[in-house]
């Protein structure tokens, strides 16, 4: 057995962590941290999932070498935090976006901070399994990647090296953007209603970038659901377009050994993966415009964050990747 700690556990993302490392067959779920919200049970604040753990400050000194951690903080507040737990010797998965980035360039445009680790953004090793498995087992840092790059990332990536001109258009449940209320995410903001936010400026960019080599437009857009995501991605085939089969082949093949990952044959609706740790992925192609067009959906708070950073930790601890999550 492996002791987990949850650090920021009563926000969407962290409560839903720790009720799946609660869950678990091997994992201890250990401190589960909040700072607002100290003193009270996370079934208190997130009922649906009816853990009895008590919320607490967090103590660094009761992290021991050895112990995994995940980390649910704010953006550009995770990165101290990190480091603290590292430096005691525990391994941790990143929650937030704070070692996305391989540049540390990038942080204060993107993110409005100047990154204070350098030395672990530089070992913190992408969390996408999907591609990553081999050196998520061994690291120490994992950064657990967004809700809207892993969409995107899982219907674009079998094409990779071979599509340019990338546009996605991408569309998330209102609890991507957290428990804390803002006027923006008000039931009377978001029902009957579609809103672009953040278009040319959303930190999502440059990470979708890093994962594909290459410039790409992106605009996300708040729907008035829970849960869910879909990402539809265009790009242009460099060359000749090849035939559907083909793609749909070179999917199939890029995935054989995913686990979590279904190529599906008609563009997947939201519904289909939420409350899931699954991403449901159609490729199609444009063969007259020589482009193609492909489908990510996933669950924004399982796949998109929480779910995946359990599935990084059974990587992590050597145990099955799906443990836990099924």
């Amino acid at each position: 057995m492996s002791t987990v700690h949850v650090v920021g556990a009563a926000g969407f993302t962290g409560a839903q962590l720790a009720a799946l490392v609660d869950a678990h067959p091997y994992f201890t779920l250990g401190q589960v941290t909040a700072r607002a919200d100290a003193g009270r049970r996370i079934v208190d604040v997130a009922p649906e999932y009816r853990v009895g753990a008590v919320l607490r400050e967090l103590d660094l000194d009761a992290i021991a070498e050895g112990d995994f951690a995940a980390v649910c903080y704010p953006h550009a507040e995770a990165a101290v935090a990190v480091g603290e737990m590292v430096d005691r010797g525990a391994r941790v998965v990143d929650v937030s976006a704070d070692h996305r980035l391989r540049d540390g360039a990038l942080y204060p445009r993107w993110s409005g901070f100047t990154h204070p680790r350098p030395d672990l953004l530089a070992e913190a090793v992408y969390g996408l399994p999907e591609i990553n498995r081999e050196a998520i087992a061994g690291a120490r840092v994992v950064a657990n990647p967004g809700c809207y790059p892993t969409a995107s990332l899982l219907a674009l990536l079998p094409m990779r090296g071979r599509i340019t001109d990338i546009v996605i258009d991408a569309k998330s449940g209102v609890s991507g953007a957290g428990r804390t209320p803002t006027p923006d995410v008000h039931y009377s903001a978001v029902a009957d209603s579609v809103r672009a936010y953040n278009v040319m400026r959303h930190r999502h960019t440059p990470e979708i970038a890093q994962g594909m080599g290459t410039d790409v437009v992106f605009a996300p857009h708040l729907v008035p659901v829970d849960r869910g995501l879909l990402a539809s991605c265009y790009a242009r085939f460099e060359g000749d377009a090849p035939h559907a089969d083909d793609v749909r082949q070179a999917y199939a093949d890029f995935y054989a050994d995913a686990p979590f990952v279904e190529v599906v044959d008609e563009p997947p609706g939201m519904r289909a993966v939420q409350r899931t740790n699954y991403a449901q992925v159609c490729p199609m192609v444009d063969s007259d415009g020589g482009r193609l067009i492909a489908f990510g959906v996933i669950d924004n708070l399982m796949k998109g964050a929480a779910g995946q950073a359990v599935q990084n930790l059974n990587l992590m601890a050597g145990r099955p990747e799906d443990e836990g999550l099924r």
